[in-house]
């Protein structure tokens, strides 16, 4: 018997080992797994003087709780531990959140969704438009293609939706939306979004009926246990680098652009020659034409993300599209308006929208707002709407008419990083910060690098 009992406490003090990897790892290895793969579970703390150190990751957690709560826990720890040790990895999700985290932001909060849910991102493909996993989910939010499809993205010859970071976001934000509508929890959602919602809404009945993560956890299976806990690592990761010596890396292209309709089917690579750009920086802007093709037309413009560059580069690019030889006919495809007052430049034309859109079967205001880069409100001042509702075929104008305002009345200005409204109201005579605010929409006084904002010339 006292053998027996000197064997058990042996047993007892023997440390329980088990080996895990990150369950981002292929965040940083730049190998995708198929969403149903299975995230290895991170190792319990252990250390005991680890907990004042913990205590201070808890109060910084608290400090940006919004509407998603951010819980602390063991396995919350254990991903911190891992992200802030991959300093370079970390810098460069940094960087490219510069320019895409604006862009998600927006279709996030138009949805009227938390903007926290923006990381999942990175967590999904590490901001990466081109990322495929082996189960075949695609672009930055990791779409599969029937959900894609159910979600209103388009996939063709030409063209994947699912890697286009503006339309993409609008689906995944309207997919969160009706997750959450179906869990009523932010986190649960946020699980939904990893194994679906039929698996979450299950596991939420074998709890005993009860709507929270932490509880519901014990029945999710193992990826997604690990995936909400990953989540919120890197939330931390990403807010408190400074904290953790972990600086920003630049992105690799640039982050100011401008958007143009393109009226046509026309090369990527023509378009770099005409206005003297990298192709390659090209294709970066603009990841969802397979075939570095633009396939345009008349009646369903696409969109083309390009740097911000000097007025003779947009002419070069009117030139391009008005009288290219891969139409059958010269037509013009594309109005022109004045400049904006970023270029700090005159005298040469800049391509602007289509004069109108003819409605099609399944849209809106909000995704043909979307499409050209316009406000709902303003579509729905300048074609007399009242309320929401258009009609198939209805003809809307895309531009200022002269019995709302005219053009000249009004210049653009692209926000430069650092950039604040204050500041930018100092530099046109006869603005105001509430003005700027009025005139595009804000609630606030938050801008982003990249973001177009009209002025008044006073």
């Amino acid at each position: 018997m006292r053998k027996s009992i000197i064997c058990i406490l042996l047993t007892l003090l023997v440390p329980v080992i088990r080996c895990s990897a990150s369950p981002i790892s292929f965040l940083f290895s730049g190998v995708m797994p198929a969403r149903s793969d299975t995230l290895p579970a991170p190792p319990e703390i252990a250390d005991p003087i680890l907990s004042y150190q913990n205590l201070i990751f808890k109060k910084r957690l608290d400090s940006l709780q919004r509407n998603i709560s951010l819980s602390y826990n063991e396995h919350v720890q254990k991903y911190i531990d891992t992200y802030i040790s991959r300093k370079d990895q970390i810098g460069r999700m940094l960087g490219l959140s510069e320019y895409y985290f604006p862009i998600f932001e927006k279709a996030l909060k138009e949805v009227g969704i938390p903007d926290e849910l923006k990381f999942l991102t990175v967590v999904e493909s590490s901001l990466n438009p081109q990322a495929v996993s082996r189960s075949g989910a695609v672009g930055p939010w990791q779409f599969m293609s029937v959900t894609a499809k159910e979600y209103g993205l388009k996939m063709d010859t030409y063209t994947d939706e699912r890697k286009d970071p503006v339309k993409a976001s609008y689906a995944a934000a309207q997919y969160l939306m009706d997750a959450y509508k179906r869990t009523g929890d932010w986190l649960l959602t946020i699980a939904a979004f990893n194994c679906g919602t039929g698996a979450v809404t299950r596991a939420i009945e074998k709890s005993g009926g009860i709507a929270d993560y932490w509880k519901v956890r014990p029945f999710l299976p193992l990826e997604t246990q690990n995936y909400v806990p990953a989540y919120i690592a890197t939330i931390y990761a990403m807010t408190f680098h400074k904290d953790h010596q972990i600086s920003v890396k630049p992105a690799g292209f640039n982050i100011l652009t401008d958007v143009i309709p393109v009226n046509k089917k026309i090369s990527i690579n023509s378009i770099a020659e005409a206005a003297g750009l990298e192709l390659k920086e090209l294709l970066i802007l603009n990841p969802a034409y397979k075939k570095q093709i633009i396939n345009g037309s008349e009646s369903a413009p696409a969109s083309l993300v390009i740097p911000t560059v000097s007025n003779s580069a947009y002419a070069s690019l009117y030139d391009l599209f008005n009288n290219s030889a891969e139409v059958s006919a010269p037509v013009p495809l594309l109005s022109v308006s004045p400049a904006p007052a970023s270029t700090l430049e005159s005298g040469s034309p800049k391509l602007s929208k289509p004069l109108v859109h003819k409605v099609k079967s399944g849209e809106s205001l909000i995704s043909i707002a979307r499409k050209y880069s316009l406000s709902t409100e303003d579509l729905k001042v300048w074609n007399k709407i009242k309320g929401s509702h258009i009609n198939t075929g209805q003809t809307l104008i895309l531009s200022e008419n002269s019995k709302v305002e005219k053009k000249s009345d009004f210049i653009y200005y692209t926000v430069k990083s650092g950039d604040t409204l204050s500041a930018i109201a100092g530099k046109f005579k006869g603005t105001s910060v509430e003005e700027i605010r009025e005139l595009n929409g804000l609630v606030n006084s938050a801008i982003n690098p990249g973001m177009r904002l009209k002025i008044s010339k006073g």
